[in-house]
């Protein structure tokens, strides 16, 4: 394993390692000992060529070797997920201009970020975002096995990173008093709210898995509340989705007040924002 990712003096120890099991005078152990001194061998020229390296490249050398052993673009953002997203900026680079839609695809970036690092820090696999332009995005991950409760935590996450980034716009807008950021915090606020609809595979519907019958109602009464407190129409869209889901009948066994209060807190915090944002509808300029 050491050999097959350059590691060559890690892999001349784990040979030696092996040395006290065998008896001095057998096969295995001259073989062992010659693959140990090839190894030495290889790690030491390889050393002397990266030396070299870092002589002609300077005060760039470590950045050279970061980039060389650690494939630091490659293993943060994998290429395909960099593709997608360098066409889902494109695509709504096209469809709103340059500034809001370069913008409002980085919001969805960061929706999607949050989803990946709660799956990271739980210590599950999970693969870096890939992006459908027109569609949205997904993050894919193992949630075989894990409890209704962490999914719908994970589920949440998004529409949570999706709040500080739009809460983020919201305070530029009101430090500079350019409309751009007004416009991008709106328009992610709501496209969050949405996503929590408690429907299909949208956050909202991963999360109601979680939710026994009376959770539910909770859900469907703290829309309601926003939609005529904040005269935000959009919570319709929830409350429909979580009175559908009253007479589904997919109750888990047991109730989590923990994923109630995650839901309806990212829910009224997303509606603070679109109170506090001039405009109505999606908020685009």
């Amino acid at each position: 394993m050491f050999e097959e990712h350059g590691e060559l003096q890690k892999a001349r120890d784990a040979w030696l390692k092996a040395l006290p099991l065998l008896p001095p005078q057998a096969e295995q152990t001259k073989w062992v000992q010659d693959k140990a001194r090839k190894l030495e061998l290889a790690a030491a020229a390889n050393s002397e060529k990266q030396n070299a390296w870092g002589k002609k490249l300077g005060p760039l050398a470590p950045i050279a070797v970061l980039l060389a052993k650690g494939k630091f673009l490659l293993t943060l953002f994998k290429l395909k997920s960099l593709l997608s997203l360098a066409t889902f900026m494109a695509f709504y680079w096209a469809l709103y201009g340059p500034k809001f839609g370069v913008g409002f695809a980085l919001l969805i970036l960061v929706h999607e970020m949050g989803h990946y690092i709660d799956i990271k820090r739980r210590g599950l696999p999970a693969e870096m975002p890939m992006f459908l332009p027109g569609f949205g995005a997904y993050v894919r991950w193992a949630a075989m096995g894990v409890s209704l409760a962490t999914q719908a935590a994970v589920s949440l996450a998004g529409p949570l990173a999706g709040f500080i980034g739009a809460a983020i716009c919201a305070l530029i807008w009101w430090k500079t008093g350019n409309g751009l950021w007004a416009a991008l915090a709106r328009s992610s606020a709501v496209l969050n709210v949405i996503n929590l609809t408690p429907v299909w595979v949208l956050d909202g519907g991963k999360a109601f898995a979680a939710l026994t019958k009376t959770e539910r109602i909770v859900i469907l009464t703290a829309a309601l509340l926003l939609c005529f407190a904040l005269d935000e129409k959009i919570f319709l869209l929830v409350a429909a989705g979580a009175t559908y889901r009253l007479f589904t009948k997919d109750y888990p066994a047991e109730s989590s007040r923990s994923t109630t209060a995650y839901f309806v807190t990212v829910l009224t915090a997303l509606g603070f924002v679109m109170y506090l944002m001039p405009g109505q509808g999606f908020g685009r300029p």
